[in-house]
Parts: C-alpha cells; sequence; structure tokens
C-alpha cells in the first residue's frame, strides 16, 4: 500500500478483508511505514500454523524501492499522489517516479490502483494493472478549481476536463484536446449514501457497504480494500463483514472520552488531506470545539507552508465557539487561523501540549475535533496514556 493519504487506513482495512478468509494476515498496523519499522514486523512475526502467509505491508512513497529489493509482491495498490512533505518528495510527479522506481523492481505484480487520479495513467507500465475509482454521476463537463495540483494532461499538457469530480483532482477526467481519459474501471462506487462525520454507506459493483469513518477520501480507502479483497477471491459478503467489524485506526478519527468530553483525533498532513477533514467535520451536526496541533519534525515535514493551502476559511463558516492551537510550530498555526477570520476570544494559544489536554477538558462543547500532524498525534497519544484515558501509545 503506498501513496500519499490513505495508506495506514487502507491497511487496516485491507487486513481486516483478507483475515475474512485468510486469517494470520501479516502487517506493520502502527503505520511504521519505512524500511526499519517493516523489517521489525517481519522480525517479530510469528511462523504460520498452515498455509502461505499473506503480508499487506504500508509502505512511505520514498521507501518502495527499500521493500521491493528484497520482496516482490502479488499486488501493488496505489491511494494518491498529492502535494505533500515537498522538502522529503518534491512536487507530485517526483513522487509518482520514486514509487516506480520500486515497482520496475517486480514487473509482474498487478498494480491496483486509484483510476480516479490522473497520474496513475499518465505512464506505460509493464505491470497488470486494474483500476478503482467512483462512477455515481452523471457525465457533465467542467474543470477543477483554481490552484488544484496535477490537473495537466500528461500527454499534450492541456487542462484537463471533468464528467465528474470527487475531491482534488480526482474523478472522471478527459482531456478534450488529445481525447486521453480516465482508465476503464473495474471496481466501482455505483452509489454514495448516507454521511455522517463518523459513518458512510455506500454501494460498491451494486453490492451496500457501512464504515464506520466519514469522509469522502475514507471512502476511497474501502474501495481499494474491496479491490483488494476481490482480486484475492473475497465475496462482497465477507468485505462487509469485515468492515463492519472494523475499529477505528490510530489517528484516523478515533474516538476517545476525556473528561466527558468526546474528543476525535484526525491525522492531518497537506492542504487536500486538511480540506477533505474539513469538509466531513463541517457536517457535524451538534456543536463542538476545535484543537489544531502543529509540527514540523521529519515525520510532519519540515516545510509548514502547505497549512496556507489548506481552506481554513471554512472554520469561519461553522459555528464553533472555542478553538485551541499548539505544537511545536504553535505560532505558525495560531497565526493561520487569525488570517482565516477565527476571532481571539474564541482563541486559546498553547504550546504545551499537557495543557492543551487540560484545557480540553475545560471546553464548553462536548465534542472536540482535534486535528494534529504526525508528531503532534503522538505526543498527544503519550499524555493521554499516561494520564489513563487510553491503554496504549503508538507502537505498543
Amino acid at each position: 500500500m503506498t501513496g500519499t493519504n490513505g495508506k495506514t487506513l487502507t491497511t487496516a482495512l485491507t487486513v481486516s478483508v483478507l483475515n475474512e478468509k485468510y486469517p494470520g494476515v501479516l502487517t506493520n498496523p502502527s503505520g511504521s511505514n519505512m524500511e526499519q519499522g517493516i523489517v521489525t514486523t517481519f522480525l517479530k512475526a510469528e511462523k504460520p500454523q498452515s498455509g502461505r502467509p499473506i503480508a499487506v505491508l504500508e509502505v512511505d512513497e520514498a521507501n518502495v524501492i527499500n521493500i521491493t529489493k528484497y520482496i516482490e509482491p502479488k499486488a501493488f495498490v496505489f491511494t494518491n499522489i498529492f502535494r505533500d512533505q515537498m522538502d522529503r518528495f518534491g512536487e507530485i510527479y517526483t513522487t509518482y517516479q520514486k514509487i516506480l522506481d520500486g515497482v520496475a523492481l517486480a514487473p509482474n505484480a498487478t498494480i491496483i490502483a486509484n483510476g480516479d487520479s490522473p497520474i496513475f495513467h499518465s505512464k506505460d507500465l509493464p505491470n497488470p494493472i486494474l483500476y478503482y475509482g467512483f462512477d455515481n454521476e452523471p457525465d457533465q463537463d467542467f474543470k477543477a478549481k483554481a490552484n488544484t495540483d496535477g490537473v495537466l494532461c500528461p500527454k499534450c499538457e492541456h487542462i484537463l476536463h471533468y464528467h465528474s469530480l470527487t475531491y482534488g483532482n480526482q474523478g472522471k477526467y478527459f482531456c478534450p484536446h488529445c481525447g486521453f481519459s480516465r482508465p476503464e474501471l473495474t471496481y466501482r462506487l455505483t452509489k454514495l449514501g448516507e454521511q455522517t462525520p463518523t459513518s458512510s454507506k455506500f454501494e460498491l459493483d451494486g453490492h451496500p457497504f457501512k464504515i464506520q469513518i466519514g469522509g469522502t477520501y475514507n471512502i476511497y480507502n474501502a474501495l481499494a480494500a474491496y479491490a483488494v479483497g476481490q482480486f484475492f477471491d473475497v465475496s462482497p459478503t465477507e468485505i462487509s463483514n469485515a468492515f463492519n467489524s472494523d475499529e477505528r485506526v490510530f489517528g484516523r478519527q478515533e474516538v476517545i472520552d476525556v473528561a466527558g468530553k468526546k474528543v476525535t483525533i484526525i491525522l492531518v498532513k497537506n492542504p487536500v488531506g486538511l480540506d477533505q477533514v474539513l469538509q466531513t467535520i463541517s457536517s457535524e451536526t451538534h456543536p463542538f470545539s476545535l484543537v489544531a496541533l502543529l509540527n514540523a519534525n521529519y515525520a510532519d515535514g519540515i516545510d509548514t507552508s502547505w497549512i496556507w493551502d489548506g481552506d481554513f476559511e471554512k472554520l469561519t463558516q461553522m459555528d464553533v465557539p472555542k478553538f485551541i492551537t499548539g505544537g511545536e510550530r504553535y505560532k505558525d498555526i495560531t497565526f493561520r487561523l487569525k488570517v482565516a477570520g477565527v476571532p481571539d476570544d474564541k482563541h486559546i494559544v498553547e504550546p504545551d501540549l499537557k495543557k492543551v489536554v487540560a484545557d480540553i477538558s475545560e471546553l464548553p462543547t462536548e465534542r472536540v475535533y482535534v486535528l494534529a500532524t504526525y508528531t503532534a498525534m503522538l505526543q498527544v497519544r503519550d499524555i493521554l496514556k499516561e494520564q489513563g484515558y487510553i491503554k496504549e501509545a503508538i507502537g505498543e
């Protein structure tokens, strides 16, 4: 599993799906997705009792080549590519090339790719390729919004048009100049049902499903897991059972009781992901407060300029009575929310994350959303474990 957004949840859902038919799937569930973490996963693995073991691995985009040097996979899953951690990856085409450098070592592996992402149809590859995507809207003709990345036709460099668009540059794209278009989909979302901040109902190839997590972007993750399940002959009924039984994944809309508050922790790390999170929580029907925590360590991305591309202005359209900003780069995120229009009298600035946790218990709403970069989320979880609100921190 590789790509910018959705690796961890897609991996967790896929493990649940495959476990329905092939018990004992090996994985790196904590998101330790670089070479060292994956080696550790195999070192800790117990020998299977019977049958050939299956491993489902989340792999950092730049580390695919470090894994395929030693392991030839049966399949790759490409979730999406958006601008992310530019100090590490550069632009989206550089990121994709890093992935393909690793894929080149496994030319017989099937690629299961997000067909709604134009970049995954931009190069001819020797591998067999199967595509998944959304196919639930009547055809129209329009362009993505201004400043959207990755909307140039990879064949003729004219601007792509869309028959339908989900978010970012993802959708049923086509080029009116040269005829380049979205490939034929093997696995389809055919209907969207009820959507809430904490759940999603939908149909895949006509089969009904529900996941206990909100957001269009997370339905893509479920669709990818469904595609892998179908590829490995897991039935729709078994896949539905897996989705129904799946627990919230670390940092992916997990809800924690903190002093009587329902605290939802969500990982944010790039503009597209942030915008999707804000879009999801904007449908919340109960009053909520919002906490934004920004760090800038290697695992977060040292360059924090992405916060200026995220649509924090959307927050001013919601009735949020209180905001808290914190983290090692609290000054940056505080200033960003100020520019977005968050008034000072609604805003608590607190660099110390222990005090942030204490402040959460004093917020005026029962529901609290915490948007945190990766290492900030780790730090908050350590504090919550220390104070007895959760049993485990990451990796335990």
